[in-house]
């Protein structure tokens, strides 16, 4: 018996399918079997294959500083 294929579309930035193509290219698959491989994953395991979680509040805080302020941050839990 012949299996039915169904076909997957999506719209994405041409820079981050230029990107990925370059990485599938690496690693001799096209992105339809890169796609693929994901959804065989997400069947198996009943869910994303990787950590999706939102930062902490107190974690977004350092976005805001500068590369000084926070290395000044750093440099305070280090000191005696």
């Amino acid at each position: 018996m012949a299996t039915r294929e169904a076909t997957v579309r999506a719209r994405i930035p041409q820079s981050l399918k230029s990107d990925t193509d370059a990485v599938f290219d690496a690693l001799g698959i096209s992105s339809s079997e890169a796609i693929r491989l994901f959804l065989t994953q997400v069947r198996l395991r009943r869910g994303l294959p990787f950590s999706v979680v939102l930062p902490l509040k107190e974690d977004n805080t350092d976005l805001l500083l500068s590369p000084k302020q926070r290395q000044s941050a750093l440099d305070d839990c280090y000191e005696d």
